[in-house]
């Protein structure tokens, strides 16, 4: 087991790499972040200088989702996937796909919610072609940016629970 920070990172089998990090969220919230193009943006963005100008989402199975980042050097880089399970604010099962692919075939990401006391622990999970293309991806050192695309969720997810509080205060 491998950790970043507040992530941990370890392998399943030959070609699985499962991410797991605790937000202090509700899973609703959790669930919105990772489906809401307007939250994703906030948040889904690995290291520092790099923007999401391109975030589109159609939540649906068999719907297709797109995203494109863009570096402050302007490189670009984009990716998209279909969803193949939704079950809102539990589990989103969907595929993987990079435009300029920096490692062979489509991945399969499994992410699971499960909340307790208020807290939710995002689990996700990456099925490659081949243990080569997982371990590609271990080399590559992407524990990092996903480390920081995390803490910056969980900025955004405070954020959200802050906005939640003040619309409650005020329709009292």
């Amino acid at each position: 087991m491998k950790s970043t920070g507040n992530l941990q990172l370890t392998t399943r089998g030959d070609r699985e790499i499962v991410m797991t990090r605790i937000f202090d969220a509700p899973r609703r919230l959790v669930f919105d972040a990772m489906t809401k193009p307007e939250l994703v943006k906030r948040w889904l963005l690995g290291p520092a200088g790099w923007t999401m100008p391109v975030c589109e989402i159609d939540l649906r199975v068999g719907g297709a989702y797109r995203y494109v980042w863009r570096h402050t050097n302007g490189k670009e880089m984009g990716m998209g996937g279909i969803y193949r399970e939704i079950v809102r604010q539990e589990r989103l099962v969907c595929t993987e796909l990079f435009d300029a692919a920096w490692y062979p075939g489509e991945s399969l990401v499994t992410a699971t919610l499960a909340e307790q006391g208020g807290r939710t622990t995002l689990t996700s999970t990456i099925l490659y072609v081949s243990q080569e293309t997982r371990d590609t991806v271990l080399k590559s050192g992407m524990e990092r940016g996903v480390a920081a695309s995390y803490d910056r969720l969980a900025e955004v997810l405070t954020s959200q629970a802050a906005r939640g509080m003040e619309k409650g205060a005020r329709s009292s």
